[in-house]
């Protein structure tokens, strides 16, 4: 799995490349995730990490983001793994397990927060790009979604990081 996770982060790489000179450069992309980076992660929050994410991480572990740093897809900057815990403890503290939301994808579980979400990327906003853990039971783990920080909506975007990936790259060269 790590060959395809090589590959879609070098068509990444040369999609920015051909629209701006040092693209690479002001990704800030980080080393590589470590195992003992992604056991932290899972003790963290509770989770097993999808292997396909893990493969992703394995190649970099996320952005560091700073004036001028580019996002890897749409308006998303990767989290590297520690900021992934501390997005997902602020969120743990802002909603409560108990809160309900009525428009949401059928493959979710009807929540606002799913504790089993993890918030891998983000626009700056407030809004993460989640991964499933925890999905319903016509969802599959892994799936991706967006979290909106001041809408209730809750729908599937992909089926699985890569799907969503690859979706945004189509976008890309449209």
């Amino acid at each position: 799995m790590i060959n395809q996770a090589e590959l879609l982060w070098k068509r990444i790489i040369e999609r920015g490349s051909s629209l701006e000179v040092n693209f690479k450069e002001t990704l800030n992309l980080q080393p590589a995730a470590r195992d003992e980076d992604f056991q932290l992660l899972e003790a963290s929050l509770g989770i097993t990490l999808p292997e396909e994410v893990k493969s992703f991480y394995r190649v970099h572990n996320g952005q560091v983001w700073e004036p001028g740093s580019k996002c890897f897809v749409r308006n998303l900057t990767l989290s590297p793994i520690s900021e992934i815990i501390n997005n997902w403890d602020f969120l743990q503290g802002e909603f409560d397990p108990q809160d309900l939301e009525s428009n949401i994808g059928k493959e979710l579980k009807p929540v606002l927060w799913n504790d089993k979400w993890i918030p891998i990327a983000e626009n700056g906003g407030g809004d993460y790009l989640c991964i499933d853990t925890d999905p319903s039971e016509v969802g599959v783990v892994g799936q991706v979604l967006y979290f909106w920080h001041d809408w209730g909506e809750r729908s599937i975007k992909a089926k699985s990081l890569f799907e969503f990936i690859e979706i945004c790259l189509q976008e890309a060269s449209e």
